[in-house]
């Protein structure tokens, strides 16, 4: 890892993208920005001549495009996932604007893979989607008319990251090393299934329990020597 360019460990995801076309603009937005990689999540497809007509001159970062079946599968090893949202969300994680997102994936972009979510062109992200990620980002536009283009979204978000680069590269402050997305989700399974033998939670009328454990946990931002406590009072519990 480049310490000085945590642009190199900034992943953008794509789930569910049903016209490719918007795939290669994002790829383009992307290469324009100095970002490389890209994943997409069971993109309806890929590769196609339309992504590659519209990714002009950043057919690299379509080769180098991973094609993942699972959110989970594209979101393992890192360790900060932050997804773009235009809806409100009841129960929503701690939300940023662009501005104030870009600087802190490139903070944790200094440690490992940090990861830029974006849902599909129609409905954007599920509640599930975006309950895999700490953080919320949205990008303000005119309230009367918020849509925008997949591409031009991640235009806005690649070049809010490339403006907060300067100031993340000087920086020598260290960083809290978070706890990655795979470890932090087998600590979820746990403790849902501890709540279950315990009789806390009815898997038949969950509710929304589990989903507001997620915000609170996310809000926390666990590092991995907290995870490894929480790990631990599990399996004391489980005794």
């Amino acid at each position: 890892m480049n310490k000085h360019n945590p642009l190199d460990n900034v992943r953008i995801v794509l789930s569910h993208t049903s016209h490719p076309g918007n795939i290669g603009a994002a790829a383009r937005a992307m290469k324009t920005m100095g970002l490389g990689t890209l994943y997409l999540v069971n993109p309806k497809s890929f590769p196609d001549p339309a992504a590659i007509a519209r990714a002009t001159g950043a057919l690299d970062v379509l080769e180098r495009a991973r094609v993942c079946s699972s959110l989970d599968e594209a979101l393992h090893g890192t360790v900060l996932a932050v997804a773009c949202t235009a809806r409100s969300r009841d129960l929503a994680h701690e939300t940023l604007t662009a501005r104030e997102a870009a600087p802190v994936l490139l903070e944790h972009g200094l440690q490992g893979p940090v990861a830029l979510l974006f849902g599909t062109e129609m409905s954007g992200l599920t509640n599930e989607e975006t309950g895999k990620c700490q953080l919320l980002a949205h990008i303000p536009t005119n309230p009367d008319y918020s849509s925008l283009n997949l591409g031009a979204a991640v235009q806005v978000m690649a070049y809010e990251l490339r403006t907060a680069l300067p100031e993340a590269a000087a920086t020598d402050a260290k960083v809290r090393p978070l706890a990655s997305f795979e470890d932090v989700e087998f600590f979820y399974q746990r403790l849902e299934q501890i709540l279950v033998e315990t009789e806390f939670l009815d898997p038949a009328q969950p509710k929304r329990l589990m989903a507001r454990l997620r915000r609170m946990f996310a809000r926390a931002r666990l590092e991995a020597q907290e995870l490894n406590i929480l790990q631990g009072m599990l399996t004391a519990l489980r005794k």
